[in-house]
C-alpha cells in the first residue's frame, strides 16, 4: 500500500480519529482536513485544501457538528451548515486540481429513511422520510451530487449509529443500563440499525476498490435489532440482570434535562446494507452482542 493516499476531512471526531488511525496502521499515507492544528488544511484555507487533495486516491469526508444536542435554531443551523458548507469545498476544490482522488466517499445518515417498522429500507426502495434530520440529510447528498467533479466517483455513505471504542452514542444507554434503567425505550419495538467502527473502516476500503459501486450505499450491520433487543444486550455487555423501561413521555423530560433529543432511541432505523451484501462484504462483528464487547474491549 506504499504511497497510497487518503485524504480524510473531519478527521478530529470519534470516527474520523479511528478511520485516520486505521489507515495509517494498514500503510496509506495519511492526509487530513479540519480544525486542528495538525491537520494538513484547514477549512476555509482553499489553496491548502486543493493541495491536500492533489494526487491522492481516495477521498472521505466524515465532517459534521454533532448532532447530540438540542435542536434549537442557533443548533439546526450549525448542523446543516458543518455539513453542506464542506462538501461544497471539497467539490470545489476537486475542480481545480490536477489529478483529483478518483473515488469520493461523503458521509450521510441512515435517518434519511423514514420511521420504519413495516420494512426494511434499501438503497433501491427506501422511503425517504420527514423532519429536521431528513432534511439535512437530503441536502448533504444533494451537495455532494452537484459538486464539480466529473473524474471522481461520488459514494454517499449512508451510515447507521457507529459502535466502538470511545464512542458516545451508547453512553447514555450504557447510563440507563448502570441505574437499573436499562429497559425498552417507548414501545421497544422501533428498530436500531448500527455498525461497529471497524467495519465501517473495512467498508471504505471495501468501496474504494469496487469501482462499481455508486451512488448511496447503506452501511449497517446486516440485522436491525429492536430497541427491546438492544437494551437487552446493553445490559449484558455492563452485566446488569434487570432494567426498568422508560416510557416515552419520561425520555422527552429527561432529553431536556441532558439537552439532547429523543430521535436517536424512539424513532425506528432499519437500515439493509443490499448493495454491501450483494457485493460480497463480510463483516468482523455481525452481531451486536459482539459488536458491544469489543467496543469495552471484550471478546465474544
Amino acid at each position: 500500500m506504499e504511497n497510497t493516499t487518503v485524504v480524510i476531512a473531519g478527521a478530529s471526531g470519534f470516527i474520523g480519529t479511528y478511520v485516520s488511525r486505521r489507515f495509517a496502521e494498514d500503510g496509506w499515507n495519511v492526509r487530513t482536513i479540519g480544525r486542528s492544528q495538525r491537520a494538513s488544511a484547514a477549512w476555509g484555507d482553499n489553496a491548502a485544501i486543493t493541495t491536500a487533495l492533489e494526487g491522492a486516491d481516495l477521498l472521505v469526508n466524515l465532517a459534521g457538528r454533532t448532532v447530540d444536542c438540542r435542536y434549537n435554531r442557533r443548533n439546526r443551523a450549525e448542523i446543516l451548515e458543518s455539513r453542506v458548507s464542506t462538501t461544497g469545498a471539497l467539490g470545489r476544490a476537486l475542480s481545480r486540481c490536477s489529478a483529483p482522488p478518483r473515488t469520493w466517499l461523503n458521509a450521510s445518515t441512515g435517518t434519511i429513511y423514514r420511521d420504519a417498522r413495516d420494512r426494511p429500507q434499501t438503497e433501491d426502495d427506501g422511503e425517504l422520510g420527514e423532519g429536521f434530520s431528513v432534511n439535512v440529510a437530503r441536502a448533504w447528498e444533494a451537495a455532494l451530487a452537484e459538486s464539480p467533479a466529473p473524474v471522481t466517483r461520488k459514494v454517499a455513505l449512508r451510515i447507521a449509529i457507529v459502535l466502538g471504542p470511545g464512542g458516545g452514542v451508547m453512553r447514555p444507554f450504557a447510563a440507563l443500563a448502570r441505574l437499573g434503567l436499562g429497559g425498552r425505550m417507548g414501545a421497544g419495538a422501533q428498530k436500531f440499525s448500527w455498525i461497529h467502527v471497524e467495519d465501517l473502516y473495512r467498508t471504505i476500503r471495501f468501496l474504494h476498490i469496487r469501482k462499481e459501486l455508486e451512488g448511496p450505499v447503506n452501511v449497517a450491520a446486516p440485522a436491525a435489532v429492536s430497541n427491546r433487543e438492544l437494551m437487552r444486550s446493553v445490559r449484558r455487555a455492563y452485566r446488569m440482570p434487570l432494567g426498568l423501561p422508560t416510557p416515552a413521555w419520561l425520555l422527552k423530560v429527561g432529553a431536556i434535562v441532558i439537552r439532547t433529543e429523543t430521535e436517536l432511541v424512539l424513532k425506528s432505523r432499519w437500515v439493509e446494507p443490499r448493495k454491501l451484501l450483494d457485493a460480497g462484504f463480510t463483516y468482523r462483528y455481525p452481531t451486536l452482542d459482539g459488536a458491544l464487547n469489543a467496543s469495552r474491549g471484550r471478546q465474544g
